[in-house]
């Protein structure tokens, strides 16, 4: 019997199938789950704009990755197929760009937490997005302007450089709250595992791609700001 499918019918077939089975494998993701690692998506494209090694070709990635996650996250928690497709999509994305450019602050100070207290990465991203956020906007805050138009945030355009930035760090924190990520770190993080955790920070293969050069003792502060 003759093939009836033309080979682009074909490709067209095999990505259906492909999409289809993604979906299929993260619809049984707790909501936890689905959250912190939603979060840590979002926080690798918003590292990975602002950091040092930005470029245009990463720029393009990131900020799609940004507006699909921060469409798609409430949804796919709430395990709707759109949520789900959406994010599927969105961390993708944002690994394409991430993985060329580096990262920063945030991922090196979680890592720590991960690792010292068994925290989930994506949860200790969350909590930490918005402290690096505010400890970089003196020097990527006008960067903040295109991420906060990704995110949705209404009237953005009409705002100065200083209160775009604040509205987009808000952005951030509430759809973090509306995931169910805590605030901070009461409850997880240790007075007395700061400088040790602060040094390992230091120490991370992310920091060096922070956009504000830092020192042990600032990532103590950072640290302690979470108690």
């Amino acid at each position: 019997m003759p093939r009836i499918f033309s080979r682009k019918s074909d490709a067209s077939v095999r990505a259906v199938s492909a999409r289809s089975c993604s979906i299929n494998a993260v619809s049984s993701m707790p909501k936890g789950l689905t959250a912190a690692t939603g979060m840590d998506a979002l926080t690798h494209a918003i590292e990975g704009y602002i950091t040092k090694g930005h470029c245009v070709i990463s720029d393009m990635f990131h900020l799609e990755a940004i507006k699909l996650i921060s469409q798609s996250l409430r949804g796919a928690v709430q395990n709707t197929p759109e949520g789900r497709e959406g994010m599927a999509l969105g961390q993708y994305i944002a690994g394409m760009g991430f993985s060329n450019v580096g990262l920063g602050i945030v991922h090196s100070m979680a890592h720590g937490l991960s690792a010292l207290y068994d925290t989930p990465h994506g949860v200790a991203c969350a909590i930490l997005l918005p402290v690096g956020l505010e400890y970089n906007k003196s020097v990527a805050g006008e960067r903040y302007r295109a991420v906060g138009k990704a995110m949705g945030v209404v009237g953005i355009d009409e705002m100065n450089d200083v209160e775009a930035a604040d509205a987009t760090i808000a952005a951030v924190k509430q759809l973090s709250a509306d995931v169910g990520i805590p605030a901070n770190l009461y409850g997880i993080l240790k007075e007395e595992d700061i400088q040790f955790l602060a040094e390992s920070a230091f120490a991370d293969a992310c920091r060096p791609g922070n956009p504000r050069d830092t020192s042990v003792e600032e990532i103590v502060e950072l640290y302690k700001s979470q108690l």
